[in-house]
């Protein structure tokens, strides 16, 4: 594989940050926009909710299964022409859902979507590794790139609100994502890349995904998103059917409880960078893996009276943990692995995306309540809550950190 030969000055590295902010930013817009979408479908076609809940699962299982079956491409064939391939997958999606009249149709679409998202992503992940100096930049520069993520998933839906408003379709919300991929791709073709270790084909290899499995400290990030993932989707799924009814004096609150709780997320993953520069990372998700303890469960003994304010305030403790959970797990192997690694974490995230929205689903029907749900969501928190401290106590990853620092960056 043929690598630059030129170490990529200054201005060239803001590109290639910028580029990075925004490919998140731009999905993030449609991902997080299903939630306003389902309800269009299921009035144009007649389906039932659960029908139209196939839009959500489409997108997350293209995601996971190419995530953990297609990540290696980022090492293998190098992160440019793995972001361009996704970036032009993603780009022809978006524009065809203007030529969709069918259900089915647009379910391909989503799935195609989430295809394409992965395949960039994993590359844009992996190219994270290459453009940083150090394991403790990478989950700073993490937070940086999730933070964006977080304006993506605000702006989304409001553009999306603005043009059901103005009676155009949902389906231009794609289209502007499109235009948007298309600035991406030519930026990215005109951006120089770092010059990175080749690998062979052999190495770079589906089956080096399976090997990765074998890894310790991958499994246990893994783990670590999949609880924090079941715990973030109860607030997004779920919240607004809980605080449903709500006429306390809180009210104005539990109308706008979604949007207070992205604000604060995305607000926070800026933050969570400038406090990662400072303080030790497995610090700070020990205490904020507590205090979204302490939200849920104060919220579970308190009732809705306590939830309607701690739970959307959640958002600025959960803000920083996955993407500090995401970067570790990646630094844990070696940058010729990063493609394959970041796979294998989207692969858990979108995993735990699907089943915990529907465990608690699933709960909150036989008990007879949402707040059931809740409470399941609760004992994940505690478990992450634990599991990081834990962490914490006895620090697993410290000499395999050191050794990166000092070989890898």
């Amino acid at each position: 594989m043929s690598q630059s030969a030129l170490s990529p000055d200054r201005s060239n590295m803001a590109a290639i940050k910028a580029l990075t902010y925004m490919m998140f930013a731009m999905f993030a817009m449609t991902t997080d926009s299903v939630g306003i979408i389902i309800p269009e479908i299921v009035k144009t076609f007649q389906l039932s909710l659960t029908a139209a809940g196939t839009f959500q699962y489409a997108t997350m299982s293209g995601i996971a299964v190419a995530g953990f079956l297609l990540g290696h491409l980022a090492d293998r064939f190098g992160r440019k022409t793995t972001i361009l391939i996704g970036l032009i997958l993603f780009a022809a999606a978006s524009f065809l859902f203007l030529a969709g009249t069918s259900f089915l149709f647009f379910c391909a679409l989503m799935a195609l979507s989430g295809v394409a998202i992965a395949i960039f992503k994993t590359g844009a992940l992996a190219l994270i590794g290459d453009i940083v100096r150090s394991t403790a930049e990478h989950t700073s520069v993490m937070n940086w790139v999730e933070g964006f993520f977080g304006i993506g998933s605000i702006a989304g839906p409001a553009v999306l609100s603005y043009l059901l408003n103005r009676g155009v379709p949902w389906q231009w919300l794609y289209a502007i994502a499109g235009a948007m991929c298309v600035l991406l791709i030519f930026t990215a073709l005109s951006v120089r890349y770092p010059a990175r270790t080749a690998v062979s084909a052999e190495q770079a290899a589906w089956t080096s995904v399976f090997a990765l499995m074998k890894n310790r400290f991958v499994l246990l990030f893994s783990l670590g998103l999949f609880l924090y993932v079941a715990v973030e989707a109860a607030i997004y799924v779920w919240m607004p059917t809980l605080l449903a009814g709500y006429e306390g004096p809180g009210r104005w609150i539990a109308a706008y409880s979604i949007s207070i709780f992205f604000l604060l997320r995305a607000g926070g993953r800026f933050l969570g960078a400038w406090m990662l520069n400072r303080l030790s990372w497995s610090v700070v998700l020990t205490i904020c893996s507590g205090m979204i303890l302490v939200c849920f469960a104060v919220s579970m003994a308190g009732g809705i009276a306590w939830g309607v304010y701690l739970l959307p305030l959640s958002g600025l403790f959960m803000s920083v943990i996955y993407p500090t959970i995401n970067s570790k797990g990646i630094s844990s192997v070696p940058k010729s692995e990063h493609g394959a690694a970041a796979g294998v974490l989207l692969f858990f995230t979108c995993l735990s995306a699907v089943l915990a929205p529907l465990s608690m689903g699933a709960v909150s029907d036989a008990m007879g309540g949402p707040i059931y749900g809740f409470m399941l969501a609760t004992v994940f928190a505690a478990l992450l809550f634990c599991g990081l401290m834990l962490n914490n106590a006895f620090n697993p990853t410290r000499d395999v950190f050191q050794r990166a620092d000092q070989n890898d960056y």
